[in-house]
């Protein structure tokens, strides 16, 4: 982000020092190409994060991705909304491009589905003039959700992980109380041969 805002303060100073129509018509056209390589690297981070999910289906990881590039969408509506609107539309062009991946890792949680239609929703006109100030608050609620669904799984395997424990600790002494139950019946059968067989010579 820091290469991204020191960049943005380079395309200023440049436009300030420009002079003359000419040399003013040259300095826009560079700083729209600047923007557009600028808002392209930052986008292609986070596309590249985001397609590195496709594989892993890791929903959390997703949301995660996803909140990453709300705070972003923030912090560049401070420094530089055209670039912020740029950046959106990258990033928006690469989720519908991609919608049926992106659907299918969301499956179905609700709160990734959230996450996608937050960003995707976005407009980026609105974000060029600077109205989308309180996307930094959804960007927060969303990571919340993230950390939340984390959190969930680690303790949906632990109870997984206690509940095996407790049925193999219950196969264990189900396994020792009928091997004792059967030891006390050949104990049982053992004691009734003998007796049969000393009545037998007793002549019983």
């Amino acid at each position: 982000m820091k290469k991204i805002i020191f960049a943005v303060l380079a395309m200023v100073a440049i436009g300030f020092s420009a002079c003359g129509n000419k040399t003013q018509q040259a300095e826009a056209i560079d700083t729209a190409a600047v923007l557009d390589s600028i808002a392209s690297e930052a986008a292609q981070e986070d596309i590249n994060a985001i397609s590195a999910l496709f594989e892993s289906g890791d929903v959390a990881k997703l949301q995660e991705a996803l909140a990453t590039v709300k705070e972003k969408i923030a912090s560049l509506i401070k420094e530089n909304p055209e670039l912020a609107k740029e950046y959106v539309i990258k990033v928006q062009d690469f989720l519908k491009e991609n919608a049926d991946k992106v659907k299918a890792l969301a499956g179905d949680s609700e709160a990734a589905v959230a996450a996608v239609a937050a960003v995707t929703e976005v407009d980026p006109e609105a974000v060029a003039k600077g109205l989308l100030e309180q996307v930094g608050d959804a960007a927060t609620e969303v990571k919340d959700a993230a950390v939340d669904a984390a959190n969930q799984q680690v303790e949906d395997a632990k109870n997984a992980a206690n509940q095996k424990v407790e049925e193999t600790k219950a196969a264990a002494e189900k396994q020792i109380e009928d091997q004792k139950n059967a030891a006390k019946q050949k104990t049982g059968e053992a004691i009734d041969n003998a007796a049969n067989k000393t009545k037998k010579a007793l002549g019983l």
